[in-house]
């Protein structure tokens, strides 16, 4: 298959604005982590997801790793999440010295089953980590309903749900911190990158400390708690400033491709596609596609089809039980989450990024048509 026909599964939209601002940061000589390009780009990202402050770090797992850190539980508290989703959120929790105690997911927006979290609160919980899948959000108002009733902390993980909405509110306002991810593929990038939004003064406080190895304020390299260096450069917030000045249009451009694609493949019996509950906004970070039960091959041999007609592809994430590193710590043994089982096994996603144009949508879809016909 040629290169120049072979459609890749994601690739990030660089305006045109964003060399001058490039440009600007380099010809002033600020490229490491200072300079006005990162505060500007903590208040405009922090703004638009509804919080009072925006924390810019390294990439998205030290996001959630600072931000469980900030809570300061106590070891061996426990922190339900779903265990379909990135291991960078049990790493976390782990770093922390807490236990993550695991849910399943719902098999229609695959996000936490929040009916699994309230059975799973123990006197022993502390906090909360919902993960808004995808693009498609967490019922939050359930979570914080939950988080009031047990006295609970809530970290939302939003890195793939930039702007996503629950009755019209976005994510990263509800709990007590969210973290993103600025990665190539995600709606708003910075190549590497996350933040920590709050609309605490006390936790953006910790987080800004956090990051920066814990220098004292009055003493710079005196140290009383061990941190980390996990500072984002001005280079890289340059970028991020020309990507929020675009990301309602970066929205539009993964709800109109999402549309295209329902259009062109809900004739399609042996697959399942993404939905959007009533009281959510998808922003369909990536389109993924759920192989039905009876079709004969699983998504690996799907993805290999897809690849031979010229289509790029991504698995699935496997469920945290069935990840070998935390099996041998001794956590989840026994345990099955059948749904995200499921998924890992007959789903992927198809090219999504932000560049895809009619004509390659028409071209993946016929490919899933010819795979499945």
């Amino acid at each position: 298959m040629e290169a120049a026909s072979f459609i890749p599964v994601s690739e990030p939209l660089i305006g045109d604005n964003t060399a001058a601002l490039v440009n600007e940061c380099v010809e002033s000589g600020w490229v490491s982590s200072e300079g006005r390009f990162i505060p500007e780009f903590e208040r405009k990202f922090s703004q638009f997801c509804g919080a009072a402050h925006g924390v810019a770090v390294s990439n998205g797992t030290t996001a959630l790793q600072v931000a469980m850190k900030t809570l300061s539980l106590e070891p061996g508290s426990e922190v339900i999440m779903p265990s379909y989703t990135i291991i960078s959120c049990a790493i976390a929790i782990l770093e922390a010295d807490c236990v993550p105690v695991l849910v399943d997911c719902d098999p229609e927006t695959w996000c936490m089953d929040l009916d699994q979290v309230e059975a799973a609160i123990t006197p022993r919980t502390r906090a909360i980590m919902p993960v808004h899948m995808f693009g498609h959000p967490v019922d939050m108002r359930r979570v914080m309903k939950l988080a009031a009733k047990h006295d609970l902390r809530v970290i939302e993980d939003a890195a793939e749900a930039h702007g996503a909405e629950v009755e019209g509110r976005r994510v990263g306002s509800f709990g007590d911190m969210a973290c993103y991810s600025f990665y190539a593929n995600k709606i708003v990038t910075t190549g590497e990158g996350g933040m920590v939004v709050t609309s605490s003064d006390h936790y953006a406080g910790r987080l800004r400390s956090l990051r920066n190895l814990c220098f004292r304020p009055e003493r710079r390299f005196y140290h009383t708690e061990i941190g980390h260096n996990y500072r984002l450069t001005n280079v890289q917030a340059a970028i991020g400033v020309a990507q929020v000045d675009r990301v309602e249009d970066h929205i539009r451009r993964k709800r109109k491709m999402a549309k295209a694609y329902h259009e062109r493949l809900s004739d399609l019996s042996q697959i399942t596609l993404p939905v959007e509950r009533e009281w959510a906004k998808n922003v369909y970070w990536m389109y993924c596609l759920i192989l039905a039960d009876e079709v004969p091959f699983d998504a690996v041999e799907f993805a290999k089809r897809l690849r031979a007609k010229g289509i790029d592809t991504r698995p699935l994430f496997l469920g945290m039980h069935e990840q070998p590193v935390l099996r041998e710590r001794g956590l989840f043994a026994g345990s099955s989450y059948p749904v995200t089982e499921r998924l890992a096994r007959r789903g992927l996603y198809v090219p999504s990024g932000l560049g895809l144009t009619e004509a390659q949508i028409d071209r993946v879809s016929v490919a899933v048509h010819e795979v499945l016909s």
